[in-house]
């Protein structure tokens, strides 16, 4: 299926799905991957399906959407079985989109932003996730297992070119993987480098779904809190992909939803949880009640304790 959806997403409302390439058709067989191995990794641009093809069906899916009275559509979201800047017609796919009038978003894993017609495609999106796992060749090989013939330091030097000339809004993602990346220098050595690209939200992410190697788990949660200071300390807005769509960023009277609606994205310290539970007229037993059923850790970060709500097992 070409369009799907839309499913919900935090980061971009009512996604409608593009899937513009065939599963596994991917530059990565990244060790977390859902969707298994890259049985054979490539880089050569090519085309899978016609754009035309790729236009009907996103028209007729918001056709249905629309006899069946659904909510409108924020995104239309090229987020594929694989890499979708492989598709040699990306960009003219998102030239037929647009005028539909639906913002479109593009997430890509960067590997072939070096190259100069992808850079030309992406720009034409509204909104870009890049991915960016390490800036250490040896942990980006580990993790992300790229095709041979990549180059670390030239998809860098890509990022770092698109973005000074993306006008649309840039995001980061960076997945972490107990003791491949997630300790705190390789944190402090990618934030520097997304930090050089100043995007407007860098988001933290953690497996959340059956990965293609069954020795890969998530960050403990005192790891997870420590890279979120890293990044906190360097970049403007810093939020956790951990698998929950909550969306109670104040109190709104469920006060159970609101602290895992805002540990969801970002730790709070013991002192703003107190305040919420204040404003609730709640007790500390809120917290221990969340914490015996796994719902919330309680982890410490310079002396300082901060509760996090545990990754869902679900996926987002």
């Amino acid at each position: 299926m070409i369009a799907f959806g839309p499913v919900p997403s935090r980061r971009l409302g009512r996604s409608l799905g593009v899937n513009n390439v065939p599963l596994k058709s991917c530059t990565y067989s990244c060790v977390y991957c859902q969707l298994g191995r890259t049985p054979a990794t490539m880089t050569e641009r090519r085309k899978f399906f016609e754009p035309e093809e790729v236009f009907k069906a996103v028209k007729k899916r918001l056709s249905d959407l629309m006899k069946a009275k659904e909510a409108p559509v924020d995104f239309i979201t090229f987020v594929p079985d694989g890499e979708p800047t492989l598709d040699i017609n990306l960009g003219r796919e998102i030239d037929l989109l647009k005028p539909l009038g639906i913002k479109i978003a593009v997430i890509t894993n960067s590997s072939l932003i070096w190259l100069e017609d992808v850079k030309e495609d992406l720009n034409k999106a509204d909104w870009v996730s890049l991915k960016i796992d390490s800036t250490k060749e040896d942990i980006w090989r580990r993790i992300n297992r790229p095709d041979k013939s990549l180059r670390l330091q030239e998809i860098m030097d890509g990022i770092v070119a698109f973005s000074q000339a993306f006008k649309g809004e840039l995001t980061t993602e960076t997945m972490l993987v107990k003791g491949i990346n997630d300790d705190e220098k390789n944190m402090n050595e990618v934030s520097d480098f997304i930090a050089e690209i100043n995007p407007s939200k860098a988001y933290i992410a953690v497996p959340t779904r059956p990965p293609s190697e069954n020795w890969v788990q998530p960050p403990d949660e005192a790891a997870l809190n420590l890279c979120f200071q890293v990044f906190n300390s360097k970049l403007p807005r810093v939020e956790y992909l951990i698998g929950y769509e909550g969306d109670s960023f104040a109190f709104s009277g469920d006060v159970e939803g609101d602290i895992l609606g805002i540990t969801a994205v970002h730790p709070m310290r013991e002192d703003a949880v107190r305040s919420l539970l204040a404003k609730a007229n709640a007790g500390w037993s809120v917290v221990q009640k969340l914490i015996v059923q796994g719902k919330l850790v309680e982890t410490e970060y310079r002396g300082m304790k901060f509760y996090i709500r545990t990754p869902s097992k679900s996926g987002n």
